[in-house]
């Protein structure tokens, strides 16, 4: 009997974005359910009570939530075509300490298109640090596993179509203070798993336009 993969959804979303890379990635095919989050459907209510959030994957009627976790559970599951995360219990556990890392990423980003004058201006300088941090451990590696596309590159890939967004209203150059960082992104591009999955960044500057507007930022 054939799997069931739903995903619920939402087309901006970088969290739901990494579930969309690593399914890309295994060759699975799933249904995609996009969720209005002004109007939670029963279903994401059902399957995900405790925090009610998005991405939810449910596999043959069971839901799995948090996107970091999810992508583990598509690895562990179809664990026979393009591992995610190393055999060694060592590296497994650093790209797992750095994968929840990147999450950081998410709050201070938010506060760059959401915020004004010196709570902006503090958001920038974290999420800079954060991502020369993370570039650091990239270093001079094709990819953050080395010479494979793994786990903490799924983590991570999903925000840079959100870094045009956050340079707009930041007003900053990822590219300028993180060179290896973007070089790496446009390496990540050129796989169909991630081209396919991470959406246009023009598209994510207008939704997060619009998301200003009706949360009175503008």
């Amino acid at each position: 009997m054939a799997d069931e993969i739903i995903l619920l959804d939402l087309w901006a979303s970088m969290l739901g974005m990494r579930v969309r890379v690593a399914l890309a990635e295994k060759g699975l095919k799933y249904e995609y359910r996009e969720q209005d989050l002004r109007n939670k459907s029963p279903l994401l209510l059902e399957m995900n009570p405790v925090h009610k959030k998005i991405p939810v994957l449910i596999h043959n009627g069971k839901p799995i939530c948090e996107s970091l976790i999810i992508v583990q559970y598509i690895d562990e599951v179809w664990y026979n075509k393009s591992p995610l995360l190393p055999s060694d219990p060592y590296q497994r556990a650093q790209a797992r300490f750095w994968a929840d890392y990147t999450d950081k990423l998410y709050e201070l980003g938010k506060q760059l298109w959401l915020a004004k004058g010196e709570e902006q201006e503090t958001a920038k300088k974290g999420f800079m640090e954060c991502l020369k941090l993370l570039e650091g451990e990239l270093g001079d590696k094709p990819y953050f596993g080395g010479e494979n596309f793994g786990f903490l590159d799924v983590a991570l890939v999903s925000f840079s179509c959100w870094f045009f967004a956050y340079e707009s209203f930041g007003n900053f150059s990822v590219e300028a203070e993180c060179p290896k960082l973007v070089a790496w992104s446009k390496r990540c591009m050129e796989k169909e798993s991630v081209s396919s999955s991470l959406e246009d960044p023009l598209k994510i500057h207008g939704f997060v336009i619009m998301m200003r507007k009706e949360l009175g930022v503008e």
